[in-house]
């Protein structure tokens, strides 16, 4: 499907409604992590339970990944103006409820309340960027919200980690939330005046049915894949996924049948004749679910395995913050419009690199590694993260017309929420039980440290044998908690020798970093595999395929049929 050719009337104001919108996503990427350095203090103040925490963590991200297609499509119907100020006055409510939660129960409704409103205002984000500004100045906007966004994920820790260590007016926690109001007034004042609105004139009708069974599927996919791990993995949870599966089929069916008839279908399936917005699409999901296992496995490394402060992990995030922007900036300005295609395969590549360096810097540092030794492998990591997002976004927005640029932004965002939320169910399945199965390794690792210790604090060899053989239980038992804060029954040693103690507590702190640092290396690997299956997908794109923005005559004449 080619896209509309019908000249753009340019918005003195432009650069201004773009800051608005800028500053409304980077509140909701923003918003995805923060709350991750902050568990341990909601927990504590709420006094809540491990499985509560974590539907605080998956209630925004489950109901902002139903809601995206919707909120696509009713951006495209009512206006894009419309719906972005009304996600955004119930965003900034959500947040204020979020930060003024007096339980757990309280909490979780307000972040799902979170998450759908979030749901109407991003998807008008890039269609807005889509209709407002011409094709030679698309490029920078699409650059600087990828490097934005990219970014956004990262500062969410740091952020995060700063504002609960220090303890605003004594509120603890609830600054990470309540910063989003003074932020979201002034972005809806800001819109209000500075934004012009626009619509679809082929999308004239809601499809109801259509709504239910996407936001349906959705909910049966994304639920079981958040909750599965910590239930076991009952049967009801393969059920639903198949459910997942089988109203999917149902929606694709009801879709073409609406098309055919009624017309106004919530998503067009006519987008997917192209084969570059199919095969982008499908290869930026598997993107987004090897960074989605990557945000958890690196989070846990830090903060569980290697012991360290919310303050510190998130500010050790910023590095990869900082490559995701260089490398969203030099992607779509000076490497897309001479390489193509292929800038998408090297992001693919760094990516992978950055991974297989991180792993091999994990374990042989293990308990020692520093952050200053961590900025290579995140920035090498982040800008291969930088260099495939804005360009895939540009490329992705090309080959949709005006009329359909909210179902679009729906579709690409929706890829983006359903990667993340699968490659955390998926990594975290692989990371934990790895870790459970491999937690010999660390106290192998510290055995004989251990032991010369306990020597010298005078405990003779029977007593010895005794302590590093409970210290092993209860090393293999902590691997194998579903909640991390747990403590084992066998690490609750009575009456030991402080010296003892002491020798154990500094043992058990090496042999968790061990343990984290190898299953870390562990899942990196397929994070690996991912991004090589990312690599392959955009060299099956077309050979033509260029970012929308770049007129053909710009290229130069050597690269035309690369």
């Amino acid at each position: 499907m080619e896209p509309d050719t019908a000249p753009v009337t340019l918005d003195p104001r432009r650069w201004i409604a773009f800051a608005v919108v800028l500053a409304a996503g980077f509140m909701d990427l923003l918003d995805v992590t923060i709350v991750n350095v902050a568990v341990p203090s909601i927990q504590k103040d709420l006094d809540a339970e491990y499985s509560q925490i974590e539907w605080i963590i998956a209630a925004y991200v489950l109901s902002f990944a139903a809601v995206l297609i919707t909120g696509g499509r009713l951006g495209d119907i009512y206006g894009r103006k419309r719906v972005f100020l009304l996600g955004m006055a119930g965003f900034t409510l959500a947040s204020a409820a979020c930060g003024i939660a007096t339980d757990p129960t309280v909490l979780i409704g307000s972040r799902f309340a979170q998450g759908a409103m979030a749901g109407l205002m991003v998807p008008q984000i890039l269609a807005i960027i889509r209709v407002t500004f011409p094709k030679q100045e698309r490029a920078k906007a699409i650059a600087v919200y990828s490097g934005v966004g990219g970014s956004a994920s990262a500062v969410g820790l740091a952020l995060g980690g700063l504002l609960v260590q220090w303890d605003l007016f004594g509120w603890g926690w609830r600054p990470i939330f309540l910063v989003n109001i003074p932020v979201g007034i002034a972005a809806l004042i800001a819109a209000a005046v500075v934004m012009r609105d626009s619509k679809s004139p082929g999308a004239t009708r809601l499809d109801p049915v259509g709504m239910v069974l996407a936001v349906s599927a959705v909910l049966l996919l994304v639920y079981p894949l958040n909750e599965g791990r910590r239930l076991g993995w009952p049967a009801w949870t393969f059920v639903m996924v198949a459910a997942a599966a089988a109203v999917f089929a149902a929606f694709v069916l009801y879709e073409r049948h609406r098309a055919r008839t009624v017309g106004s279908p919530l998503v067009d399936l006519a987008l997917f004749r192209s084969r570059p917005f199919t095969l982008g699409l499908s290869s930026w999901l598997l993107f987004w679910i090897g960074f989605g296992g990557f945000f958890l496995t690196w989070t846990l490394f830090m903060q569980a395995g290697l012991g360290w402060s919310p303050m510190r992990a998130g500010l050790t995030a910023v590095f990869f913050a900082v490559g995701a922007g260089i490398g969203a900036g030099v992607s779509v300005s000076v490497l897309a419009p001479r390489f193509g295609r292929w800038v998408l395969t090297a992001g693919g590549l760094i990516t992978a690199a950055g991974f297989a360096l991180y792993g091999w810097m994990g374990v042989h540092y293990g308990p020692d590694f520093a952050s200053w030794q961590m900025v290579l492998p995140l920035i090498v990591t982040g800008t291969g993260f930088g260099i495939v997002v804005a360009p895939t976004i540009d490329m992705l927005l090309g080959q949709i017309p005006d009329r359909e640029a909210g179902a679009a932004s729906g579709l690409l965002n929706t890829g983006q929420q359903l990667g993340l939320a699968l490659g955390v169910a998926l990594v975290g399945i692989l990371f934990f039980g790895q870790l459970d199965h491999d937690s010999a390794r660390g106290v192998d690792a510290v055995t004989a440290q251990t032991r010369a210790d306990l020597a010298a604090a005078g405990l003779p060899a029977s007593a010895q044998e005794e302590i590093l053989a409970n210290f092993r239980a209860c090393v293999r038992d902590r691997s194998a908690e579903v909640d991390p804060s747990a403590v084992p029954a066998s690490c609750r040693a009575t009456g030991a020798d402080p010296a003892v103690a002491t020798v154990l507590a500094e043992a058990g702190a090496d042999a968790n970093a061990v343990n984290f640092a190898a299953t870390f290396r562990y899942t990196l690997i397929w994070g690996i595999g991912l991004m090589t299956l990312v690599c392959l997908g955009f060299l099956l794109l077309p050979k033509d395929t260029r970012l929308e923005q770049h007129d053909i005559e710009l290229l130069d004449d050597r690269l035309t049929h690369v």
